[in-house]
């Protein structure tokens, strides 16, 4: 057995496993997959799932943790008591975002103890946060998710999915009170964040708070995701400061997004299937994110555990070994040798695959979309926090603009 591999099956912590050298593969996105199979509500994107149908949530852990991911994230994403009771969402209610985070990191447990996986739980931006509620109020947010991950004793905490670098710090400042590793993660782009601070200057801010990973997740592909995370490196090192640093980009192509990312574009979120990228994209996105020196290398949005396993299978050499989702995958479409059409055949070879420029099927659509590009930001009227329904003269009035 490798040093690597024999290293993978003993249990270690996560910055030990960093400090180590090893890459770290994360998960992919919950949300949008949970969504697409009916277990999740477009629009809230809140994780009640781990309550009302756990099973669903216990089964895409195990995909991806056999597609070779490291960290099994509990399904917490936008899981702060404000959000659950969000504009009409009845979820804290129901049945509290204690019950919910809780559960999900049960769940993530569960799996995760099935493969020598990492746990982490997360917290999110907030809708207090947008509506200006200030700080004390946005951190008691986290700090009652924390309570529960604590309790739970999950491996590290993660602050994610953070469009303003403040309230990122915020997060940060409160999880580091646990005395948990914590890894930061910002949804922005090259052009930096919605308050007009620019990539590397919140790289910085997150490092200078306490943060032990810095990175990026969600609402650019992996083109710009990578862009973006080489301007926060060359950052911190300006500076002399040296976390960790982690990547988990959106499941598709956005060359032609905006500041504010996938949201603002027309196909958000029920029309973006041809976007979606490659699992050949993603051994692209990985072996790019490594020699940049990115050591958590996951996914978000769109990216189901195929691309995962892509990942993990580009860097099994790193690794020490295949995920064992390769069982039934040949490297590079070798398994296609056995192909009935000999043009078939003809395509298991690694080049063809690395070369191929895939057609959308769509003749009368654009290559690129025009995003929306409203410009609404914290503490806009249309973001202030409310529990009761978007009532129909309010879309109405949406509809005008």
């Amino acid at each position: 057995m490798s040093e690597a591999k024999k290293a993978r099956t003993e249990k270690r912590g996560f910055l030990e496993r960093l400090a180590a050298g090893e890459v770290i593969i994360g998960d992919g996105g919950y949300v949008f997959a949970l969504e697409k199979r009916g277990y999740v509500k477009a629009g809230p994107w809140t994780p009640e799932a781990t309550v009302e149908y756990p099973e669903a949530v216990r089964q895409l852990a195990r995909e991806f943790l056999r597609a070779g991911s490291d960290v099994m994230q509990a399904f917490t994403f936008y899981g702060s008591d404000d959000k659950l009771e969000n504009r009409g969402n009845v979820s804290q209610k129901k049945h509290t975002g204690s019950a919910v985070n809780d559960e999900a990191c049960k769940i993530a447990q569960e799996v995760a103890n099935e493969g020598n996986a990492l746990v982490t739980g997360g917290v999110s931006q907030t809708p207090n946060y947008l509506s200006g509620s200030g700080k004390e109020a946005v951190q008691e947010q986290f700090r009652k998710q924390a309570e529960v991950f604590i309790k739970n004793d999950v491996d590290f905490l993660l602050a994610e999915y953070f469009e303003h670098v403040e309230e990122a710090v915020w997060a940060v400042e409160e999880l580091k009170k646990t005395n948990k590793p914590v890894a930061a993660s910002l949804c922005i782009g090259p052009e930096g964040d919605l308050h007009g601070v620019s990539a590397g200057d919140c790289a910085v801010k997150l490092a200078k708070a306490g943060a032990d990973v810095v990175g990026l997740n969600c609402h650019f592909g992996p083109d710009e995701t990578l862009q973006t995370i080489r301007l926060m490196k060359a950052a911190l090192d300006k500076e002399g400061l040296k976390p960790y640093l982690m990547t988990q980009p959106l499941g598709f192509k956005t060359p032609d997004c905006n500041k504010q990312g996938f949201i603002d574009l027309p196909e958000f979120p029920f029309g973006l299937e041809p976007r979606i990228v490659t699992r050949w994209d993603c051994h692209k996105y990985a072996r790019e994110a490594y020699e940049i020196g990115v050591r958590y290398i996951g996914a978000c949005c769109g990216m189901e555990p195929y691309h995962v396993r892509a990942i993990a299978e580009e860097l099994s050499e790193e690794r020490g070994c295949l995920p064992p989702g390769s069982e039934k995958h040949g490297l590079w479409g070798d398994g296609l040798r056995q192909h009935t059409k000999p043009w078939v055949r003809a395509r298991a070879r690694r080049d063809y695959w690395e070369n191929l420029k895939p057609a959308s099927g769509r003749p009368d659509c654009p290559q690129v979309s025009k995003p929306d590009s409203w410009g609404v930001t914290q503490g806009d009227k249309d973001l202030l926090q409310k529990t009761e329904e978007t009532t129909d003269a309010e879309l109405k009035d949406l509809f005008k603009k």
